[in-house]
C-alpha cells in the first residue's frame, strides 16, 4: 500500500524535478515507511512506501531488466501463484507488485487479467516508449490523472495534482451539483476542474506525453453471466460453492508481513467477515468497533461484543462522541480531497486511528451489499414497470429553495451509468447492482475507506470485493438475493450455519452518525456558515441561517452537507491548514 505519482513529458523534455518532490510531500502520508523514485527522459515516477508485504526488499520502483519499471499502491494478492506461473523469471523481490511488471513483459496490455487484487500500477516500458496505468476493476485503489502542454501526470490523489501546481484548484459545477445533491461525484470527472479519475479497471496508455489509448474492464460480467455453477434451486450447493469463494478469499486477503485485524460493525457483512477470519486464524481475530454514547444513535458495540466473544476475538471498542465530531471533522474534510459527504467518514478515520496502534492492515465489509443485494433501494428498482423506482432520484436539497441555480442536470452521470447498467439479459436487481458497482461503491464507499485508513498509516483490504466472489454472487438468481423483504438472502443463510450468534435475519438496521444532535447543539453554527465564502457562493444566505435555526431532523444531512462542503473547500481550494476545530476554522 502506497502513494505513486508521476509525469510524461512530451519527447525531448525533462520533468521538472521540483515537480516531484512536490508531488512526494503531497503524498507522505500513504507512505510512511520510505520512497523511491525513477526517471529516464521525459518520464519521472515517485512512491512512497507503507510495507506490508517483504518489508526490506520490496522498495520501489522495481525493474524488470528488460527496459521496464513498475511503481504500484495496492495489494497483489495472488502473488505466489502467479510467480509460479511465470517459470524461469529471476524474481529480484519478494514483493506482491513485481509478478505485475513481468506479466506486462509476457501479455502486454492484458497483463491485468491475471491479477487479484486492488491496485493502481504505472509502468514505464522504455522499449515501446510509452508508460501504462491501471486501476483494479472495482476501483478499490485511486488513481487521478491531469493532461496539459507539459505532458501528463498521474497521482493516487488528487490533491498532489494541485499541491504541485500543475493543477490550479477551481471547482468543477457539474461534480459539485453532483456533490450536493447525492454526496458524491460520479463518473470519471472529479470536483477538480482538469482532473479526472481512471475508471474502475481503465487501462491508459501515454505515448510522447499525450494519452494514447484507454480502454475498461468491467468488474461484472457482461448480461447476467457470473460463475454459479449447479442446480439454482440446490440451498445445500449454493451454500458449499459459497463457502469457499469466501473463505478463499478472505484467506488470500490476511497475506501480509505485518499484524492485521477488522472492522466488526455487527451487520451482515462484517459478520460473515469475522466468522472467516475466526475459522482461518490459529490467533483470536482483532476486531474494532465504533460506538456514539450518549446519542440516540443506534449502538452497535453491545451486539458487536457478543459477536467477538461468540468466536473468541479480542474486541476493541472505540467512543466518537461530540468532542470528536468538532475536533476531528476538520482533519477528516482535509483527508477527503476527492470529497464524498458521507458521514461515516468520521467513525471510520477514529477507528483507523486506533488500529494503526496495533496494527498495519484492516479488512472491512464493504461490497457486501452492492454484490449480494442488500440495500432497501433494489427492492424498489426490481418492481415491474410502471412500478418500478429509479435509484437516487431525489437530491439532498430539492425542495429546500436554499441554492442559488446550478446545473440542472444533476443527475446526468449517474443516469447514464443506469443506462449502461441495463444490459440484455440483466434482471432489474442485477442492473441496478451494476450501477452501484459503477458509481456509488467508487466515487464514495471506497474513496471513504482510502482516504481515512491511509491519512492514518492503514492498509484498508475488502475480501468481497474480489473477481470470484463478484462472479459468483452476481451469477445468482434474485430469489437468492433478495426473499421476504430481506436482501443477502443466501449470505444470511450461510451466516445462519456459521455465527447464528449474528441473527442473520434481524431485518437491516440502517447505520447512522448523530450528526444531525451534535450540530443542533451549536447555535453560531447557522450564521457562520452563512458567512463562508464557499457557502454564500451557492446558497442564499438567510435561507442557510433559518435552515439551522429549525433544527429539523429531516434537513440535517442538508445541514451537514453545507458544514462537510465549506470545510473541504477552505482546504482544498483556498488553502487553508484544519488546524482548528470546526468553530474555528469556520471563524478564521
Amino acid at each position: 500500500m502506497c502513494g505513486i505519482a508521476g509525469i510524461v513529458a512530451p519527447a525531448g523534455c525533462r520533468p521538472d524535478p521540483h515537480l516531484l518532490d512536490r508531488l512526494e510531500a503531497a503524498l507522505a502520508h500513504r507512505g510512511p515507511d520510505g520512497s523511491g523514485r525513477h526517471c529516464r527522459g521525459p518520464v519521472a515516477f515517485v512512491q512512497t512506501r507503507l510495507s506490508i508485504i517483504d518489508l526490506e526488499g520490496g522498495r520501489q520502483p522495481i525493474l524488470d531488466g528488460a527496459g521496464r519499471a513498475i511503481v504500484a499502491n495496492g495489494e497483489i494478492y495472488n502473488y505466489i501463484e502467479l510467480k509460479a506461473a511465470l517459470p524461469g523469471i529471476g524474481f529480484a523481490t519478494g514483493s506482491d507488485c513485481e509478478p505485475p511488471l513481468h506479466l506486462y513483459g509476457r501479455d502486454g496490455d492484458a497483463f491485468t487479467a491475471a491479477l487479484r487484487g486492488m491496485y493502481a500500477i504505472a509502468i514505464d516500458d522504455s522499449v515501446a516508449g510509452r508508460v501504462v496505468l491501471a486501476r483494479d476493476p472495482f476501483g478499490i485503489k485511486p488513481l487521478y490523472v491531469a493532461e496539459g502542454d507539459w505532458g501528463v501526470a498521474f497521482a493516487s490523489e488528487a490533491q498532489a495534482l494541485v499541491a504541485c501546481g500543475l493543477v490550479p484548484p477551481i471547482v468543477e459545477p457539474q461534480a459539485l451539483a453532483e456533490l450536493l445533491q447525492l454526496q458524491f461525484t460520479c463518473g470519471t470527472g472529479t470536483i477538480f476542474s482538469g482532473i479526472r479519475r481512471l475508471a474502475p479497471g481503465e487501462l491508459v496508455v501515454i505515448e510522447n506525453g499525450r494519452i494514447a489509448a484507454s480502454r475498461q474492464s468491467p468488474p461484472l460480467p457482461s448480461g447476467p453471466g457470473g460463475t454459479a455453477p449447479g442446480r439454482a434451486d440446490d440451498e445445500a450447493g449454493l451454500l458449499d460453492q459459497l463457502d469457499r469463494v469466501l473463505a478463499g478469499s478472505v484467506e488470500m486477503h490476511q497475506r501480509a508481513d505485518v499484524p492485521y485485524g477488522m472492522f466488526l460493525s455487527g451487520g451482515i457483512d462484517s459478520s460473515a467477515l469475522l466468522a472467516l477470519m475466526a475459522r482461518l486464524n490459529p490467533r483470536p481475530v482483532l476486531a474494532f468497533t465504533a460506538g456514539f454514547p450518549g446519542t440516540a444513535a443506534r449502538d452497535e458495540r453491545e451486539h458487536a461484543r457478543r459477536l467477538a466473544a461468540a468466536v473468541g476475538a479480542r474486541h476493541v471498542e472505540v467512543d466518537f462522541t461530540e468532542t470528536d465530531f468538532w475536533t476531528l471533522l476538520p482533519r477528516v474534510a482535509a483527508a477527503m480531497d476527492d470529497p464524498a459527504a458521507d458521514y461515516a467518514c468520521l467513525p471510520t478515520f477514529k477507528l483507523a486511528a486506533r488500529a494503526r496502534d496495533e496494527v498495519k492492515v484492516i479488512l472491512a465489509g464493504e461490497g457486501g451489499d452492492e454484490l449480494f443485494g442488500g440495500y432497501g433501494r433494489y427492492r424498489g428498482a426490481m418492481r415491474p414497470w410502471p412500478l418500478t423506482r429509479a435509484m437516487r432520484r431525489k437530491g439532498t436539497f430539492d425542495g429546500l429553495g436554499l441554492l442559488h441555480p446550478f446545473p440542472a442536470g444533476w443527475r446526468d452521470r449517474f443516469a447514464a451509468a443506469e443506462r449502461a447498467a441495463r444490459q440484455p439479459g440483466r434482471s432489474r436487481l442485477q442492473a441496478a447492482q451494476a450501477t452501484d458497482c459503477a458509481d456509488w461503491l467508487p466515487n464514495d464507499l471506497l474513496i471513504k475507506a482510502d482516504r481515512c485508513l491511509m491519512a492514518n498509516g492503514i492498509e484498508g483490504r475488502v475480501p468481497f470485493l474480489d473477481s470470484r466472489v463478484a462472479a459468483f454472487a452476481f451469477a445468482l438468481p434474485d430469489r437468492w438475493k433478495v426473499r421476504n423483504g430481506l436482501g443477502k438472502w443466501l449470505l444470511r443463510r450461510w451466516l445462519d450455519r456459521a455465527l447464528p450468534a449474528a441473527l442473520p435475519f434481524s431485518p437491516k438496521r440502517g447505520f447512522t452518525v448523530p450528526v444531525g444532535e451534535w450540530m443542533a447543539g451549536s447555535p453560531h453554527l447557522g450564521p457562520l456558515l452563512a458567512k463562508d465564502p464557499a457557502i454564500a457562493a451557492i446558497a442564499r444566505p438567510g435561507a442557510v441561517t433559518a435552515l439551522f435555526r429549525t433544527g429539523d431532523p429531516k434537513t440535517s444531512f442538508a445541514r451537514w452537507t453545507l458544514l462537510f462542503y465549506a470545510l473541504w473547500h477552505r482546504r482544498h481550494i483556498r488553502g487553508a491548514a484544519p488546524e482548528a476545530d470546526v468553530l474555528g476554522c469556520l471563524e478564521d
